[in-house]
């Protein structure tokens, strides 16, 4: 089989058009990354999933952004409303014990519902350990404020993600918790020095270093590389992911349709390659942006596609956990909150 490209894609809406299952089954992406825009109602989810995959001709990966809080793409009346990271982060603070089991049980029922519908990959832990005045695009999604918490928090939430035969991303590395601007819209800039990053920033990423997967950040550190951001940076990516940190997994971009990032989409994507990662990530779904993608991305080979085929190596079956039990747990946690 020819290899699959270094790229995951969006799509447009609820299903497919005939001109995007062509066009998946000619460029060949690893994986596939699901949003708000494709979300109706469970049924439709699936036979989306479905269509997808079909359209490759194998098992590709599918990931969602199902967090909780303000960033959960599939809500009710098709899933359950579920806390923010630093509502969970709350417990912990209150009854450490408590506050983990909870991010255990709160990944554990994001594993029922996803692979209910074919989804097995969330971009879940948020890693990201915020600093007074930083931008809320992370916000009430970290766990909390000291890498500590952080660190216990985003081990708990990836074992009940894995428990239930889902794989996690750890999100956004090497740290986004000291932006100061949003990077959907504009590009944050850390100034501090770099001892302070290794003592704040990096920690949870290091405590997880052997996770399969992680996602970049598009933030600048001026102490590592002034000219480039992290998810461009061969400085951040080889001198800080692999070697300070650590990482050896797959390395998704964040998505390269930010307007953090400068250039064109595929001048992005080029950049995202030849800064050292493994995948760009592209997700708005827009025809004209993917075909700019798809013409500068090689196929995967070499170390990254080592690394991708431990990914697919690296599902495993579900416990067999109760869900009624675990939901039942789970929402006692929140009834008095």
């Amino acid at each position: 089989m020819t290899e699959s490209k270094a790229m995951i894609l969006g799509c447009s809406g609820l299903a497919l058009t005939s001109e995007e299952k062509a066009f998946y089954r000619g460029e060949r992406p690893w994986g596939f990354i699901l949003f708000g825009r494709n979300i109706s109602e469970a049924r439709q989810i699936s036979d989306l999933v479905a269509e997808l995959r079909e359209s490759v001709g194998w098992h590709a990966p599918v990931l969602i952004d199902q967090e909780g809080g303000r960033v959960q793409r599939i809500r009710p009346p098709v899933l359950s409303r579920y806390p923010s990271g630093q509502a969970l982060g709350d417990l912990y603070r209150r009854d450490p014990a408590l506050g983990l089991r909870a991010a255990w049980l709160m990944s554990r029922l994001h594993a029922f519902d996803l692979s209910s519908l074919g989804i097995d990959v969330d971009c879940l832990p948020v890693l990201d350990v915020p600093v007074e005045g930083s931008s809320n695009v992370i916000g009430d999604r970290a766990y909390g404020d000291d890498p500590e918490t952080v660190i216990a928090m985003g081990r708990a939430a990836a074992e009940g993600l894995k428990a239930g035969g889902l794989l996690p991303v750890m999100k956004h590395m090497p740290g986004h918790g000291r932006g100061f601007a949003d990077s959907h819209l504009e590009l944050p800039v850390v100034t501090v020095a770099r001892d302070e990053l290794e003592a704040h920033d990096f920690p949870p990423f290091v405590a997880m270093k052997d996770e399969l997967m992680a996602m970049t950040c598009h933030v600048v550190f001026t102490a590592i590389d002034p000219d480039n951001p992290a998810t461009t940076s061969r400085k951040v990516i080889d001198g800080v992911i692999r070697e300070c940190i650590g990482f050896n997994g797959l390395l998704l971009s964040d998505d390269s349709s930010m307007n953090a990032l400068s250039g064109t989409i595929g001048e992005r994507a080029a950049n995202i390659i030849a800064g050292g990662c493994d995948i760009v990530l592209h997700c708005n779904g827009k025809m004209d942006e993917m075909l700019d993608v798809v013409a500068n991305v090689p196929p995967l080979a070499g170390l990254s596609l080592a690394r991708a085929k431990a990914v697919e190596a690296g599902f495993r079956a579900p416990d067999a956990a109760d869900e009624a039990e675990l939901r039942a747990e789970f929402e006692a946690m929140f009834a008095t909150v």
